[in-house]
């Protein structure tokens, strides 16, 4: 494409994947964190929650109720789940704080202060919260060179509708990367 440097926004697993990128690319000339922490991410937690997803799809453990489930209606591939497995894994050693001094560029990080998901019994009664470590470690992030977001009573699906991003993004971004 000729880009030499570019800007990545992802949100989730993609905002994790972003966090990879930018430890190892120079060529980011902002980054942003939706939905998962840059300091203190859930990476054993999604294990977890993806390796039982993974035993889900594969047939080794029972697809819960549509009344039993936030997956309700969502039937995950055995080889879609076995990549997020593979990623989860290979994070297992991560150290996210470490990594903080590869990342050069303007970073950004939010979520919906309500980003807390518990998993029920089907998935190992996990909870994921991707709100706590940024919520309650805003000022160490700012420290680490972060801005940083939170959006008061919104969950992971409500904190990634684009009525929230976009203007986030947009706002944030021009007053980064002004000529």
């Amino acid at each position: 494409m000729g880009a030499d440097r570019f800007a990545y926004y992802g949100y989730s697993w993609l905002a994790l994947i972003g966090l990879q990128l930018a430890i190892r690319t120079d060529r980011l000339s902002a980054f942003i964190m939706g939905g998962f922490p840059p300091l203190g991410g859930p990476y054993e937690e999604m294990l977890l929650v993806t390796t039982a997803t993974y035993e889900i799809a594969s047939g080794a453990r029972a697809m819960p109720s549509a009344d039993e489930s936030e997956w309700s209606g969502v039937a995950p591939s055995k080889d879609q789940t076995r990549q997020f497995v593979t990623l989860y894994q290979a994070l297992q050693g991560f150290d996210d704080r470490a990594a903080q001094a590869q990342i050069t560029c303007p970073r950004l990080c939010f979520v919906g202060s309500a980003d807390e998901i518990q998993y029920d019994q089907h998935w190992g009664n996990v909870s994921v919260s991707l709100a706590g470590p940024i919520v309650q470690g805003q000022a160490q992030i700012r420290e680490l060179g972060w801005d940083v977001r939170v959006l008061d009573g919104l969950d992971h699906i409500q904190a990634m509708q684009a009525n929230q991003v976009v203007p986030i993004l947009r706002s944030w971004l021009a007053s980064q990367l002004r000529s």
